[in-house]
């Protein structure tokens, strides 16, 4: 991606249409459809496993993060870690799960962090019976001694933290509401992981303006720091069709933090580059949430790893996206 063709414009959000054109030219150009596959998961039954992590290593173990439930009940969500057998396969590893949903693994100080969505079931009295969340954070040496060290502000998901070559901390939100419509990207830099507990600091995340058309929303999922301090964003964007049908795509840009500029983004898989398979309800039928990139030791290749239509998840060989 060429970083320096970036201009800051009145404009440059485009919506999802055009994006989603754009991918589908570019496949057709290279004349190269990404084909996916769907993870195996072995050592839990009868639970959807999805919106997983990409593998990470921990004390020589290839491992996976995912979110684990049963169809009809999300509040029981559980982050589960599962250990590779070989190519798509994964093992449950028998260590207690975190009550969280839509886990994110970060190194950062020889610490594993990891994090996910906390969420609260509708008060007994709540006039839109409306649930609660918030993003928390664990650290630790190693998965079985992780523990709680940071708490979000309420109802901000996708939360993604970085530990920058000057040894401070960037950290990526997602606010909603008002200007910040279904969901805008900020940006603040941080001096210590516990800073994460300040929800004035958080909230005051400087907004990465025009990545969103109208009505249409995203959020960063997995980051990578660049060469000149700029950042490589993998993260998600949506938007609901005529008929109020989601559809969530995978895509990439690329973020000045020195400038506070970003690259037009670029939708990088949909739920076409995977088999088909169930969705969770109707409506999320083109619904994949990334977890991220990372490239195969063996073969050299990057994938991309995603949950697809909140039942299942899979991953697709990707162009390196930055």
């Amino acid at each position: 991606m060429q970083f320096n063709a970036i201009e800051k414009q009145e404009s440059t959000a485009r919506p999802c249409s055009e994006l989603l054109a754009e991918f589908e030219k570019r496949q057709k150009e290279k004349e190269i459809k990404p084909e996916g596959v769907k993870l195996k998961f072995y050592g839990i039954e009868l639970k959807d496993i999805y919106n997983i992590t990409p593998p990470f290593f921990v004390k020589e173990r290839l491992v996976i993060a995912a979110r684990v439930e049963n169809r009809e009940d999300e509040i029981a969500s559980e982050v589960h870690f599962f250990e590779s057998t070989g190519d798509i396969n994964w093992k449950k590893i028998n260590i207690t799960p975190l009550n969280l949903q839509d886990p994110f693994v970060v190194s950062i100080d020889d610490q594993i962090i990891v994090g996910g969505i906390e969420v609260f079931p509708p008060l007994p009295d709540s006039p839109n019976d409306s649930i609660t969340y918030h993003t928390v954070f664990y650290k630790g040496e190693n998965l079985d001694t992780l523990q709680i060290f940071a708490v979000g502000p309420e109802k901000m998901k996708d939360i993604r933290i970085i530990k920058l070559k000057n040894g401070r901390i960037g950290v990526f939100t997602r606010p909603q509401g008002g200007e910040n419509n279904g969901g805008e990207i900020g940006y603040v830099e941080i001096d210590r992981l516990e800073d994460l507990n300040k929800p004035e600091i958080i909230l005051g995340a400087k907004i990465i303006r025009d990545q969103f058309a109208a009505r249409e929303w995203g959020g960063v999922n997995q980051l990578q720091e660049l060469d000149g301090g700029r950042i490589g964003i993998v993260g998600h964007i949506a938007c609901f069709d005529e008929k109020k049908m989601k559809h969530y795509y995978g895509m990439s840009f690329v973020f000045d933090p020195k400038a506070n500029i970003a690259s037009p983004i670029k939708i990088i898989a949909t739920r076409e580059n995977f088999p088909e398979g169930e969705a969770k309800k109707s409506g999320l039928e083109d619904v994949i949430f990334v977890g991220g990139i990372a490239q195969d030791a063996s073969d050299k290749q990057w994938y991309l790893y995603a949950g697809l239509s909140d039942v299942e998840s899979g991953r697709i060989p990707i162009e390196y996206p930055f």
